[in-house]
């Protein structure tokens, strides 16, 4: 992927926003468990970074998907996982199948007012009882006349207490599971909708909540393209998710690694550094090489997405990878800081917290290894041909 001088313009916005508007307030959202998301996704709205890859016609910047990975990736200068992952779900979760599959009138109503800003979306897939299952999902939408009558829940759902619409699947008919289910824009102030909120182990600046429908009315004009279409566009909202999911995890690893190096050369023990030891510069160099080589699958994935191939199997291998390399650097970076990467306000510590995620948000690694398996033909009953 090549970067152009717009790009680094924008990377540049992007980095300046997050020390000005987001890094100081890290402290007092995460104590609070949620950040003012209206609030700071008017600000982004403003400068045009909620819409990068929309069409104008919609208040978007009609720019290729390469920009919107070169915005995740320089949002990894925020101190909390939660804020990012948030606006993700915001650019790149909860939006691309209204943005692609649907009405002018629906995009008019919901799509635009969201990359101004002025609204703020969530992701109704996963349930108590199924998320990386898809296709096992319960959400039920009945038809009725001209509406759905939807009953269910959703787990799990981020910016789910401040949210106006939900992106929502649900099974729309009986049938194969894979056919029967449709994408609907749902109002979050429909009558009969309940939210309660979810305590995490990190991730704790944004809101998480799980989500009730009990008899919710919905026109089906509400519905985004085709009925039964909803599993398909929600597997092309999940390329664009892990992909995301990657190039965001890249800034915020280089930045754990540059401030592990800062403080084991500043920490003596035994009369040198902690850095001085080899056991520890030479395992941080192989750190760095392993996010430089998932920045390499990275890069590579988007611009063939760009080129509008299927990159179903790399999206998968760099989620997969991204989920593992949080969880390794974390880690690896902790055990250098010693006691002080066991207290609760050290930044390593905190993506330590925020980065377990990674492996399980967006499709489990085992599914990202079952996807991988089966494109390469090396599942049980399958061959390559």
């Amino acid at each position: 992927m090549q970067f152009t001088p717009e790009h680094r313009a924008l990377e540049d916005t992007v980095i300046k926003f997050f020390d000005k508007e987001i890094n100081p307030h890290v402290a007092e959202w995460e104590a609070a468990e949620q950040f003012p998301a209206h609030e700071v996704f008017k600000k982004l709205g403003n400068l045009g970074l909620l819409g990068l890859k929309y069409p104008v016609e919609y208040g978007g910047s009609g720019l290729d998907f390469s920009y919107s990975m070169v915005m995740a990736e320089a949002m990894g200068q925020s101190n909390c996982g939660g804020v990012p992952m948030a606006i993700g779900v915001q650019t790149d979760m909860a939006t691309p199948a209204l943005a692609r599959f649907g009405s002018d009138a629906l995009r008019r109503e919901f799509l635009s007012p969201t990359i101004a800003g002025d609204y703020v979306a969530c992701l109704g897939v996963s349930e108590p009882g199924g998320g990386s299952d898809v296709a096992s999902i319960k959400t039920q939408a009945r038809s009725d006349g001209d509406d759905y009558v939807i009953n269910g829940s959703k787990m799990w759902i981020t910016s789910g207490l401040q949210a106006d619409w939900c992106c929502l699947l649900a099974n729309t008919s009986e049938g194969a599971p894979h056919k029967n289910k449709s994408l609907i824009v749902v109002p979050m102030d429909s009558p009969g909708i309940t939210k309660q909120k979810i305590h995490k182990i990190g991730m704790h600046s944004s809101d998480t909540a799980q989500l009730f429908f009990d008899e919710v009315r919905v026109p089906k004009r509400n519905r985004i393209g085709e009925e039964g279409m909803g599993f398909t566009m929600q597997m092309l909202q999940f390329q664009e998710e892990r992909l995301y999911a990657a190039a965001g995890s890249l800034r915020s690893l280089d930045r754990l690694i540059d401030q592990t190096i800062a403080y084991t050369r500043e920490r003596k023990a035994f009369g040198k550094s902690i850095l001085d030891n080899q056991v520890v510069h030479f395992r941080l160099a192989e750190l760095r090489t392993e996010v430089e080589a998932l920045r390499a699958l990275t890069y590579r994935a988007v611009e063939m997405y760009i080129g509008g191939q299927d990159v179903t199997r790399l999206a998968s291998m760099a989620k997969l990878k991204c989920g593992r390399l949080a969880r390794e650097v974390a880690d690896s970076c902790l055990q250098y800081w010693g006691g002080m990467g066991f207290t609760a306000d050290n930044p390593i510590s905190q993506a330590y917290r925020d980065g377990r995620l990674t492996s399980i948000g967006g499709g489990a690694d085992e599914v990202m290894l079952g996807i991988i398996c089966k494109l390469e033909g090396t599942a049980p009953g399958r061959s390559a041909s």
